[in-house]
C-alpha cells in the first residue's frame, strides 16, 4: 500500500521509542540548510533559500551552520540531532492526530465540579475562536492599536461586576482555583497580624481547595477546612474565608450570617460563584461578600479536558490597588475622545518585582472575550432563559428521582443534584450502567451520586438519566430548587452593548468593528523581544475545535480519554528530548505558573534532604519581572545579582553573593540566552558556582526559541526549565492569553513535579498549581502539531533562521541606532536591543514616542523600556520573510530621520510627528490642521502605506488621567 502518515514505515507506534530518521537529521556543516520538498517548515519559516543566502552574505557567513557556530558557545552546542520522529506534512500530521484523538470517547459528562458542556455560538466560534485576527494579537500594552480587544475585555469586566454585584473586576485570571488562591492572597494582604490562617468550606470544589493549599503552604500560611455549617465557629484568627456558591455538591446556602460574623471577626469573605447561576441567584455583593471568584467556562467556552478557560475575580473598591492580573480602564486620548487602556499597571510584576500583587503575566484574554461575547449575543434575557431551562430540568430530575424512591440530599440547588441510593445496592452499578449509556455521573467519596445538568440537557436526557435508577417507592417531600431568599431581584447587564447585538448580522458587524481596531499578525510583524510572536499555523489551530478534544470533561473516566493521554505522553516525550530533562509536567497553564511549579519542586527537594532552611533565590537584575514575583510567591527571599556593561551576569558579584548566602542558597533563576539577547560564555560556570554552594539552577525558558535543536538546558547545567508553549511552540498569544508553561526537571527533581488530587501524579509533589490535572489541555494539540510537522531538523532550522533574522536586522539598523549588548563575534541570539536614550537629550524624543510613531507606519512597537529603560527590544522570529524585516527596518530608519530633523532644528521640538503620534484618520482628515508638518508626513511617511494603511483607532492615550479617574466598566452612553 502507499506510504502514509499512518504507515509503520513512516510513523512510530504510540509506545515505541522516539527515533530520528537519518534524512531528517543535520549531519554536519550546511545540513541545517536542507529540507524535504513540501515540508511544513517551508510554510512556517519566512525566508526562502535566496533570502537566507542574501542575509547570510550581509553578515559574512556562507551557511546557517557557520553562523550558529559563531554565535553559540562551543561547550554548550548539541552535537547530535534531536531524536524526534521525521517531519510530517500538514495533511499527514492532521490525519495522525485524528487517529489518536479518535481514541477519546465523547460521552455526556454530567459530572460538574466547575466544568459543564455548553454551546459556542457559531458566529463566535468562527469569528473569534477560529479567527487569527483575534487569536494572534499581543497583550494590549500599546492601547491605541488594541481598542477592539480592550472594549471586549471591558465588556467582560462589566458582565462580571454586574452578575456578582461587586464594583470592580479584573480582565480574567487563569482558572477558578488560581483565582481562589489569589483571593486568599488578597485577604491576607488586607488582614492584620493577629489573623493568621485561611478558612475554607469543605464543600468547595476539591481541586480549588488543593490549589489554595499549594499556594498557602509555599507562603507558610495555615489553611483550615471545615464543614460549611461550622465555618462561623472557626472564625477567630482567620484573615479570610472561602465559600462555594452553589457548593460542589449542588447545595445552595445562605451566607448572610456567616459574612456578617466574618466581618465582625476581622475576616474578609470570598465566594466562589457559578457565573451562569448568578443570573437567577442573589449575587455575592448583596450578601456582603468582599470578593467573588469563579469560572466563565460555561459561557460558551468548550471544556477542552480542563482548559483554557477564563476565570473571573471581582471585589469591593477597598481592594482596588491590590487586585491581581490586569484591569482595563476608561481614559481619554489626546483629542479628548474616550479610549481604553490597561489601568494601574504599577501593580504588575514588571514594575514591582518581588513586591508585586501577583506573578501572573499571561491571563485568559481570548477566552474572556468569548465569554463576554456570549453575554453580548444572548443578552440578559437570553442568559436568564438558559439558566432557567437548566434549573427547570434539574427540578424535574430531582422530582423524578424522589418518585423512584431515591433520596435527594439537598433541597436547595441550581443545577446539581446529590442523590443517595440504597446502600445495599450501592452507587457503582448505577455509575457503570450510566457509562454503558454514554453518560458520566459523579461519585462522591461517601458513595452518593452527583448529577450536574447543563445547557445541552433536554427533557429526553432527563428521562434517560432517570431510567438509570431502579423504580422504588415514591418518596415525596417539600419543594425543591432555589428558595425565595436566594432568588435574584432586579435587572443586570443593562448597558446597551448587552441589549443590541442579538441578531447574527448585528453580532457579526460588531465583532468585525472591534477586530478592525486591533493590530494582529494578520496585519504586520509584531517584533516583541522576549515574546516570540511567530506564525500560529492554521493546521496547528484546526484540531482545537474537534469534538474529540473540545467536548471532553477533565474528570471523564480514563477509558474515555485515551486519545488525550496518548497525545500528552507524546508531547511530554518531545519536550523531554528537546530540553534534555527526563521529567515533564504540562500542568502549569501559564509561564508564571511554570516558574512557580519549578521553584516548588526545588523547595520540596531541599526539604526532602532536611535542607528546608535554604530560602535564598539569586536573580539577575535584568530578569523578567515574573522571576522575582514567583520566587516571593514560593516563599523565597530574592538576592539580586549584578550584570556587567555587556549585559552578562557579573561573575565576581555572583561568586560573592553565592558565598555570602551559601548556607541558605536555594537556587538561582537565570534566562538563557540572557535577558539581553546574548549567549553568555560563562553559563556552565554560572551553573557550577550555584551547585558548588548547594543551590539549584532554574532556567527561564522565555528565550527557548534560540535554543531548540541547538543546545539543551539540561546539558548546560540547569536543574529546572519552564517552557512557554505560547511562544516557542506556537500556541498563539490570544491578545494576552491563553498560555501553557510546562516545566522540565532533572531526575532528582522528578518526584516533586506537581501532583493533583483528581489524577495519578507525583505523591511527593508540592501539590497542584492549576485547576485541571493537565492544565490547558485543550490547546496542547497546537505544539504537538508544530513539533510533528517540523521534525528535528525543521526545529533546528527554525532556531537558526530566528537568529539569522535578528542579526540581519541588527546589522541594518546599527548605522542608525546604538545597539546594546553583543555576544560572540558581535552576534546576538534571537533578539537585540536598540538604545534610544541619547535621543531624549538630543531631541527630547523618548522610547514611547518612537513606539507610538511606529503605529503610523503600520507596526506594533517592540518591547519597550525592558530590560533596560529607554530601549526597544526587537525579536523578529523565524516566521517573517526578508521583505517584512526590511519594511520594519525601513520604518525605523525613516523614524531616525525624523529624529534627526528635530536634532537639526528642521522640525519643532514639541510639535513634531513623533510627539503627536499616532495620527488617526479623523485627525488627518479634519478641516483644521495646525501642525508644523504636513498631513502626508503624518500619515504616509513611506510609499508602502499608500497601498496598505492601518489606522490607529484613537490618538495617544492619557495614561495618568485613566489612573486618576479609575473607571473599569462600560462607559455610560449619551
Amino acid at each position: 500500500m502507499p506510504e502514509t502518515a499512518l504507515s509503520p514505515a513512516r510513523r512510530p507506534a504510540a509506545d515505541a521509542p522516539i527515533t530520528t530518521n537519518a534524512a531528517d537529521a543535520p549531519a554536519g556543516p550546511g545540513a541545517v540548510e536542507s529540507a524535504r520538498h513540501g515540508a511544513f517548515e517551508h510554510r512556517h519559516i519566512g525566508p526562502d533559500a535566496a533570502e537566507t543566502a542574501a542575509m547570510l552574505a550581509t553578515l559574512g557567513y556562507g551557511t546557517l551552520e557557520e553562523m550558529l557556530n559563531a554565535a553559540v558557545p562551543a561547550d554548550i552546542r548539541l552535537r547530535r540531532p534531536l531524536h524526534l520522529p521525521p517531519a510530517a506534512t500538514e495533511h499527514e500530521a492532521l490525519e495522525l492526530l485524528r487517529t489518536i484523538v479518535a481514541k477519546n470517547h465523547v460521552s455526556r459528562s454530567l459530572i460538574g465540579m466547575g466544568y459543564h458542556a455548553c454551546i459556542t455560538a457559531p458566529v463566535i466560534q468562527r469569528n473569534i475562536l477560529e479567527n487569527p485576527g483575534w487569536y494572534t494579537q499581543y497583550t494590549p500594552y500599546q492601547a491605541e492599536i488594541a481598542q477592539g480587544r480592550l472594549e471586549a475585555l471591558l465588556n467582560f469586566q462589566t458582565m462580571v461586576a454586574d452578575l456578582t454585584g461587586l464594583p470592580l473586576a479584573t480582565a480574567s485570571l487563569l482558572d477558578e482555583a488560581t483565582a481562589a488562591a489569589e483571593a486568599m492572597a488578597l485577604c491576607r494582604a488586607a488582614g492584620t497580624p493577629d489573623h493568621h490562617y485561611f478558612l475554607m468550606a469543605d464543600n468547595c470544589h476539591p481541586q480549588t481547595l488543593a490549589v489554595v493549599q499549594t499556594r498557602a503552604a509555599a507562603l507558610g500560611v495555615p489553611c483550615r477546612i471545615e464543614p460549611a455549617q461550622k465555618l462561623a465557629g472557626a472564625l477567630p484568627g482567620a484573615f479570610g474565608v472561602l465559600a462555594q456558591y452553589p457548593a460542589t455538591d449542588g447545595q445552595l446556602i445562605d451566607y448572610s450570617e456567616l459574612i456578617t460574623a466574618a466581618h465582625a471577626a476581622g475576616a474578609a469573605v470570598a465566594m466562589a460563584a457559578d457565573i451562569l447561576a448568578l443570573t437567577l441567584l442573589k449575587p455575592p455583593g448583596e450578601f456582603g461578600a468582599d470578593i467573588a471568584i469563579g469560572s466563565t467556562q460555561r459561557l460558551g467556552v468548550p471544556m477542552g479536558f480542563g482548559g483554557p478557560h477564563a476565570a473571573y475575580l471581582s471585589a469591593t473598591a477597598a481592594f482596588t490597588r491590590r487586585l491581581p492580573g490586569r484591569i482595563v480602564g476608561v481614559s481619554r486620548d489626546a483629542a479628548g475622545k474616550t479610549a481604553y487602556r490597561l489601568a494601574l499597571q504599577t501593580r504588575e510584576q514588571h514594575i514591582r518585582r518581588e513586591k508585586a500583587t501577583s506573578n501572573i503575566c499571561t491571563a485568559q484574554v481570548l477566552l474572556a472575550i468569548i465569554a463576554s461575547m456570549h453575554a453580548v449575543y444572548h443578552g440578559p434575557a437570553g442568559l436568564r432563559a438558559i439558566a432557567q431551562q437548566i434549573h427547570d430540568h434539574a427540578v424535574t430530575m430531582a422530582e423524578g428521582l424522589e418518585a423512584r424512591g431515591c433520596a435527594v440530599v439537598h433541597r436547595h440547588f441550581f443545577d446539581t443534584i446529590m442523590v443517595r441510593v440504597n446502600p445495599a445496592a450501592g452507587a457503582r452499578p448505577i455509575l457503570a450502567h450510566a457509562r454503558e449509556n454514554q453518560i458520566n455521573l459523579r461519585e462522591y467519596d461517601n458513595g452518593d451520586i452527583g448529577i450536574a445538568l447543563d445547557e445541552l440537557t433536554t427533557a429526553a436526557e432527563v428521562d434517560r438519566v432517570l431510567a438509570l435508577f431502579s423504580p422504588g417507592r415514591s418518596n415525596p417531600s417539600s419543594a425543591m430548587g432555589i428558595p425565595p431568599a436566594l432568588r435574584r431581584a432586579g435587572d443586570y447587564l443593562k448597558h446597551p452593548v448587552f441589549n443590541t447585538h442579538h441578531s447574527e448580522t448585528e453580532m457579526l458587524r460588531y465583532l468585525q468593528r472591534l477586530q478592525s481596531r486591533d493590530l494582529s499578525l494578520t496585519t504586520s510583524m509584531i517584533p516583541l523581544g522576549s515574546c516570540t510572536m511567530k506564525l500560529n499555523a492554521t493546521a496547528e489551530m484546526l484540531p482545537i475545535t474537534w469534538p474529540q478534544l473540545a467536548r471532553i470533561h477533565p474528570l471523564a473516566p480514563a477509558g474515555q480519554t485515551q486519545g488525550y493521554l496518548e497525545m500528552i505522553r507524546q508531547l511530554e516525550g518531545f519536550l523531554s528530548e528537546i530540553t534534555g530533562f527526563p521529567g515533564i509536567s504540562l500542568q502549569p497553564n501559564a509561564g508564571s505558573q511554570g516558574e512557580f511549579a519549578g521553584l516548588l519542586a526545588i523547595k520540596a527537594w531541599h526539604e526532602s534532604r532536611r535542607q528546608g532552611h535554604r530560602n535564598i533565590c539569586l536573580i539577575p537584575v535584568s530578569a523578567h519581572g515574573t522571576n522575582p514575583a514567583s520566587a516571593a510567591m514560593a516563599g523565597f527571599h530574592v538576592a539580586p545579582v549584578a550584570c556587567d556593561s555587556r549585559g552578562n551576569i557579573n561573575m565576581e558579584d555572583l561568586r560573592a553573593t553565592a558565598v555570602r548566602h551559601a548556607a541558605n542558597l536555594a537556587c538561582m533563576m537565570i534566562t538563557y540566552p540572557s535577558t539581553h539577547g546574548v549567549f553568555e560564555q560563562g553559563i556552565k560556570e554560572i551553573c557550577g558556582i550555584v551547585h558548588e554552594h548547594g543551590g539549584q539552577v532554574y532556567m527561564d525558558g522565555a528565550n527557548m526559541n534560540a535554543m531548540v535543536g541547538v543546545c539543551r538546558p539540561a546539558e548546560i547545567g540547569a536543574d529546572v526549565c519552564h517552557l512557554n508553549l505560547h511562544k516557542t511552540f506556537c500556541i498563539p498569544h490570544g491578545g494576552g492569553g491563553p498560555g501553557v508553561g510546562p516545566i522540565g526537571v532533572a531526575e532528582h527533581l522528578r518526584p516533586y513535579l506537581p501532583a493533583h488530587p483528581l489524577a495519578k501524579g507525583h505523591p511527593h509533589g508540592a501539590g497542584p498549581v492549576a485547576q485541571a490535572p493537565y492544565g490547558s489541555a485543550g490547546i496542547l494539540a497546537i505544539p504537538w502539531m508544530y513539533i510533528t510537522m517540523m521534525g528535528g531538523a525543521g526545529l533546528r532550522r527554525a532556531t537558526a533562521v530566528a537568529m539569522l533574522n535578528a542579526n540581519y536586522m541588527a546589522r541594518r539598523l546599527e548605522a542608525h541606532y546604538p545597539l546594546l549588548f553583543r555576544g560572540n563575534n558581535g552576534l546576538c541570539a534571537h533578539e537585540f536591543i536598540l538604545d534610544l536614550r541619547p535621543f531624549e537629550q538630543s531631541a527630547g524624543i523618548k522610547a514611547e514616542d518612537v513606539a507610538k510613531r511606529l503605529m503610523d507606519y503600520g507596526f506594533h512597537a517592540p518591547t519597550m523600556s525592558w530590560p533596560e529603560p529607554g530601549t526597544l527590544m526587537i525579536e523578529p522570529t523565524e516566521s517573517e520573510a526578508q521583505c517584512e524585516l526590511d519594511r520594519f527596518c525601513d520604518a525605523l530608519i525613516s523614524i531616525r530621520g525624523e529624529i534627526a530633523a528635530v536634532e537639526a532644528g528642521r522640525a519643532h521640538r514639541v510639535d513634531n510627528v513623533l510627539k503627536n503620534a499616532p495620527h488617526t484618520a479623523a485627525a488627518v482628515t479634519a478641516d483644521a490642521w495646525t501642525h508644523s508638518y504636513t498631513r502626508q508626513q503624518a500619515a504616509f511617511p513611506l510609499p508602502y502605506l499608500e497601498a496598505d494603511k492601518f489606522w490607529p483607532a484613537v490618538a495617544r492615550i492619557d495614561n495618568p488621567y485613566g489612573d486618576r479617574n479609575l473607571f473599569c466598566a462600560c462607559p455610560p452612553t449619551g
